[in-house]
């Protein structure tokens, strides 16, 4: 369905776009300013606590109100900052979307910007300077950024400069508001079910009282042509190196950008690309690598980006620029550019699966280039590249003199220094039961020409034992790694040549091979999908190189802080339970792990009664059954596993237990003994968890927004086929663990005995039933839902259930259970630097 656009006299833009594929809609104000717009406070990231002060409240909202009216509705707020917009928005079922336009339109007209809210909101962004700090990735990405840049404000980070930042007051940001939040700075972008004229009649009546402001012209330097290359290598809290290489590109509306992109994919986009099998693969230098193309409205960046070993980085560099070279000097395959332009369509068709999906293409088409049908004829014209075009634009822009090489490395190691969719329904979930055993759910949707299958198993860590730890991981890892017809390459190689995508993984109580392509090739994908679970080799090289790759994760695991005091915490809870393994294991058990126990293992495990597999998209059922009867018929029917799982020890007496990082935050959990998915408790619990960790709960009011003592807090769960954990965290500044500590406890110690309100309970309520149907929307999530809900013994349509379940907690329900779980021992685990408490 077509795109509707209004302007309004006073500037305000509306665009909207009706699709009742499903009962939901996003709701979106993009406001044109962004960091680089910040004039005499560049570098300030005016834009983003602008961002995090526009809903503490407006003339007739209290600071809470706002995120409290969208948890009633059963919706998502949220918004992000970027160098050129700010876009705030409300996900919510469809009778939520006349509210979210009235908060939006309020929060963008009239907000009060209060000095005690900005106060507490410098807090919370010094806390979010502080964890860019201790972050890598994002380190890398920054120095990327201001070593390309010289003169471009692309060179400042979003979030600002912390002394630039220190500088700011509260009335600097009310002036920068009142001089860019105005209607014809505004685009008001709304997706869903909705009727494209009351949106416009509703946004027409509100924004009559406003009439345009003047702008001020945006003045933005621009970037002169890089004459040399320029290299940074800087040392950092890390255990591995991060490489990144960077040429400048020209700007999302230039003619060469759609050949640029492909070349990016063409590069470093999945298994098959150049990059990933000659650096990762075959010279097993990296153990992530990935090419990426940045066109935003000005000037932008085409690059790579590599996770490596110290000792390594000369030589990646080195094979990358060669690697570049030859795609210089020889050109492209048909064959390449062929799957690049399938993999880039299949991209753009996945971003379109969500109301939310389809809004932001729609808003980033107009407010870059003006023109709302841009993807369409992005893609039309990316359709015509040609392999010549792909060299022209390697040799143009990919030039020793145009490229930026960073790194970061641990210290010690360096020398001193618009697509229409289809407007129709998908149907109900079909189950059939093959002649092995195994189960099939199928979803026939048409909205759009993809398909989505998973398979998924019974396994994860409660198939592992101590001396196996990490073994479900691996296995899963190297499943896709080759068949006895098929080697990693042609797997990876006929699977982005179609244009689409294969992945596996694992879990507590699972491990799962998914694989999404688009609908004329259905037979293509059943049968690899059928092919890796069937007939995987698990090469002995392809279990060498996963071993690196996963003991390169365990050692990141150690520099994420939540990371690191989750498995603390799952420690000691769980004992000599699986569930206090860790999903990557231990570099002592991984080290140990053999070919011989991986195949071992999946020939336990991935048998047909032990499996489900979904296949939702584009289909039809009986043709999908058939289909896979056929493909299936020499399975092993085995059996269903972990079907009585033993419980884990119950905790006697308050722990606590700590590790010492050198990093400058510190991350606070306290856990629980919880629920398992069957007992009639979860649906208390999972209320309890929604409403402690959104942002109008008690602990972000009280610990965040009132004491601000934490960047982030809230709850999260664990639940399984055997008991797991419930848990309140929060990130902070060590020198206030004390403090913090003790306003959490006593949250706690509040939600014990008194529960939720039954305001909080309603919202709670309102918030996961909306959760669940925007989830829903996306058949790839949908699918993955179902077959786990089935694996487990909850029904392909726990969905349903699920929904009638939640509206039956009652607040004594809500009480009674609070009480009987966090009324009982605990895991304190902290996480923090030396000396700082």
């Amino acid at each position: 369905m077509t795109a509707q656009k209004w302007t309004l006299p006073n500037g305000l833009a509306i665009i909207v776009q009706t699709d009742r594929s499903a009962p939901v809609a996003s709701v979106q104000a993009w406001c044109g300013t962004g960091s680089i717009d910040e004039g005499r406070h560049l570098g300030a990231g005016l834009s983003h606590i602008l961002e995090h002060m526009l809903f503490k409240g407006t003339k007739t909202r209290t600071p809470n109100a706002i995120a409290q009216s969208v948890q009633d509705q059963g919706g998502y707020i949220n918004a992000y900052t970027s160098f050129d917009r700010t876009v705030y928005w409300i996900d919510v079922p469809k009778e939520g979307v006349k509210s979210a336009l009235e908060i939006l339109s309020d929060a963008t007209m009239n907000s009060t910007l209060p000095a005690e809210e900005y106060g507490k909101e410098q807090e919370v962004i010094r806390r979010e300077f502080a964890m860019s700090y201790d972050d890598p990735d994002r380190t890398i990405g920054q120095l990327m950024f201001k070593t390309a840049y010289q003169r471009h404000p692309y060179r400042l980070p979003v979030i600002g400069e912390i002394q630039i930042f220190d500088q700011l007051t509260q009335q600097d940001v009310v002036e920068y508001y009142r001089s860019r939040y105005v209607p014809n700075n505004l685009t008001f972008v709304v997706v869903g079910d909705v009727d494209a004229g009351e949106v416009y009649q509703q946004l027409a009546q509100y924004f009559e009282a406003y009439p345009a402001r003047a702008l001020e012209p945006r003045y933005i330097p621009q970037e002169p042509a890089q004459q040399g290359r320029r290299e940074v290598n800087e040392e950092f809290a890390t255990e591995l190196t991060r490489l990144a290489l960077a040429w400048h590109v020209p700007e999302i509306t230039h003619p060469d950008v759609p050949a640029l992109d492909l070349l990016s994919t063409i590069l470093g986009d999945g298994r098959s690309s150049r990059l990933y099998r000659k650096v990762r693969e075959e010279a097993g230098l990296v153990f992530g690598i990935a090419a990426f193309s940045y066109t935003p409205g000005d000037p932008g960046v085409l690059g790579v980006d590599a996770t490596l070993d110290p000792e390594s980085r000369v030589e990646a560099e080195r094979l990358i620029l060669q690697i570049v070279a030859e795609l210089q000097e020889t050109g492209v395959t048909a064959e390449e550019l062929a799957k690049a332009k399938k993999i880039s369509l299949g991209h753009s068709l996945g971003s379109l699966t969500t109301m939310r999906g389809q809004a932001s293409d729609l808003g980033s088409n107009w407010f870059v280039t003006r023109n709302l049908n841009f993807t369409r004829d992005y893609l039309e014209a990316m359709q015509k590249v040609s392999r010549a075009d792909i060299q022209r634009v390697a040799r143009q822009y990919l030039g020793e003199e145009n490229l930026t090489v960073v790194s970061l490395n641990p210290r010690g190691t360096l020398a001193p220094k618009a697509t229409e969719a289809i407007a129709v329904s998908a149907g109900a979930i079909e189950k059939f039961e093959l002649s092995n055993g195994l189960r099939l759910l199928v979803r026939e949707d048409p909205r759009l020409p993809l398909v989505s299958m998973v398979a998924v198993f019974r396994g994860g860590l409660l198939a592992e034992t101590p001396e196996t730890s990490g073994i479900t991981r691996l296995m899963a890892k190297v499943l896709v790694k080759g068949t006895s017809t098929r080697t990693a390459e042609q797997i990876a190689d006929t699977i982005e040549a179609v244009g689409g995508s294969l992945g596996s993984d694992a879990g507590n109580n699972s491990f799962s091979v998914s694989l999404d392509v688009t609908k004329p090739d259905l037979q293509f994908g059943a049968d690899l999908l059928c092919d890796i679970l069937l007939h995987a080799t698990m090469p002995e090289k392809a279990v060498a190189r996963e071993k690196q790759v996963q003991l390169a994760g365990i050692r990141d695991d150690a520099e994420q802080l939540t990371t690191v005091a989750r498995n603390l915490l799952r420690g000691a809870l769980f004992g000599s339970h699986p569930y206090a393994l860790r999903a990557k294991g231990t570099p002592e058990t991984v080290t140990r792990l053999t070919q011989p126990d991986l195949l071992a293992f999946r020939d336990r495990y991935l048998v047909a009664r032990n499996g489900i597999i979904s296949v939702f998209g584009d289909v039809k059922a009986v043709e999908v059954q058939r289909l896979f009867e056929q493909l299936l018929a020499t399975m092993d029917p085995g059996e269903l596993t972990l079907s009585d799982v033993r419980h884990p020890p119950i905790l006697t007496a308050t722990v606590a237990v700590e590790e010492l990082k050198e990093k400058a935050q510190a991350v606070l959990m306290v856990g629980y003994r919880g629920a398992d998915m069957f007992s009639p408790d979860r649906y208390a619990l999972e209320l309890i968890d929604e409403a402690s960790s959104d942002l109008g709960s008690r602990f972000f009011i009280r610990i965040r927004e009132e004491m601000g003592l934490a960047y982030f807090v809230g709850a999260s769960q664990m639940q399984g086929l055997a008991p797991g954990l419930f848990a309140f965290y929060l990130g902070t500044d060590p020198g206030k663990l004390e403090l913090v500590k003790a306003a959490l406890l006593d949250e706690i110690a509040k939600l014990a005995s008194s529960g939720l309100t039954t305001e909080e309970l309603a919202r709670a309520k309102k918030k996961l039933i909306g959760q669940q149907r925007i989830a829903n929307q996306s058949n790839e999530s949908f699918g993955y839902m179902a077959a786990l809900d089935e694996l487990y013994g909850l029904g392909f349509d726990h969905h349903h259930k699920l929904e009638a379940e939640i509206q039956s907690i009652t607040v004594a329900d809500v009480q009674r259970v609070a009480a009987k779980y966090f009324q009982q021992p605990y895991v304190l685990a902290t996480v923090r630097p030396a000396g700082k408490v």
